[in-house]
């Protein structure tokens, strides 16, 4: 099973890259999700951005994934008011299905627990 640990936070860092670079390509749909309640919108979507990529990267780095997977953590928990936000004014949002919508904070609670187990060691098994 490590070497599908090892596989899969590739996969799970590089998404991330994929999507904080996206910040930068595309910032105006991040913007539109910003609830309005926040400050800094188009500052917020590069802070994020460039802590996608950053924790991304750290994730793929042995030496620094375990303090990567617990920033994910907290990325992911950062963004749940704003997933929430969304969630109870879909019609605030009307380019996006409300199921989509609504399928974003179960995701939030799989990514979260994808990226804990990252943090959890590995057991050697003899």
């Amino acid at each position: 099973m490590r070497w599908l640990k090892i596989i899969t936070r590739y996969v799970f860092g590089a998404l991330f890259v994929a999507a904080g670079a996206n910040h930068f390509r595309n910032p105006g749909f991040y913007v539109s999700i910003m609830p309005p309640y926040l400050p800094w919108h188009l500052e917020l979507v590069y802070i994020s951005g460039v802590t996608e990529i950053a924790l991304g990267v750290l994730l793929m780095i042995p030496q620094t994934s375990t303090v990567a997977a617990w920033g994910l953590i907290a990325l992911l928990i950062a963004v749940v008011p704003a997933n929430a936000h969304m969630a109870l004014h879909t019609d605030d949002y009307p380019r996006f299905s409300p199921a989509l919508i609504y399928a974003r904070l179960p995701l939030q609670v799989i990514l979260i627990a994808w990226a804990y187990w990252y943090t959890r060691k590995e057991i050697e098994r003899s």
